[in-house]
């Protein structure tokens, strides 16, 4: 867990409060060793108004890869609210929906902006299957949701405080 803060730091960027659910239901739930996040939206404090409309019409498709990228960083807050000491995170798959025009079929270039930040924070853990999906319309006429799952795994820098070949 601590291994994804401090990367999250060396890349400038902040670890997000867990965002709250626009309805009825949480932002992420655990089933033993996997967490299942809800689809997250380009969200700073609240407000994603700078990624709202439809790509590329209303919200350029940099623009929109940028909302990715926060996307993920929530996805991440959520999972991290449900870890235990010892424990780290494996990204597993990425479901991403980009609010387009019926033209534009460049999905998969948006949603590498939460795809390329996972690996740079989770390092190989963070290389994953994903959908891309371009969509008619999205919650609060957000640009983009991501939706993530993930494996919990036992932090590298685990250290139990026994040794292997003595007996509890």
């Amino acid at each position: 867990m601590e291994t994804i803060k401090k990367n999250i730091e060396k890349l400038g960027l902040n670890l997000p409060a867990v965002a709250a659910p626009l309805a009825a239901y949480v932002p992420a739930t655990r089933a033993g060793e996997m967490i299942f996040v809800s689809g997250q939206l380009p969200s700073v404090n609240g407000d994603f108004s700078a990624f709202t409309g439809i790509v590329p019409a209303e919200l350029s498709p940099e623009k929109a890869k940028e909302g990715a990228a926060i996307c993920l960083l929530n996805n991440i807050a959520a999972a991290m609210s449900l870890l235990e000491d010892g424990e780290t995170l494996k990204l597993v798959q990425m479901q991403g929906f980009v609010q387009s025009s019926p033209d534009f079929k460049e999905q998969p270039a948006v949603l590498n902006g939460a795809s390329e930040l996972a690996v740079q924070i989770l390092g190989d853990n963070g290389k994953h299957a994903r959908t891309a999906v371009g969509v008619a319309a999205l919650p609060k006429n957000a640009g983009v949701e991501i939706s993530c799952t993930f494996q919990v795994v036992k932090s590298e820098t685990q250290f139990s405080g026994r040794y292997s070949w003595i007996q509890p």
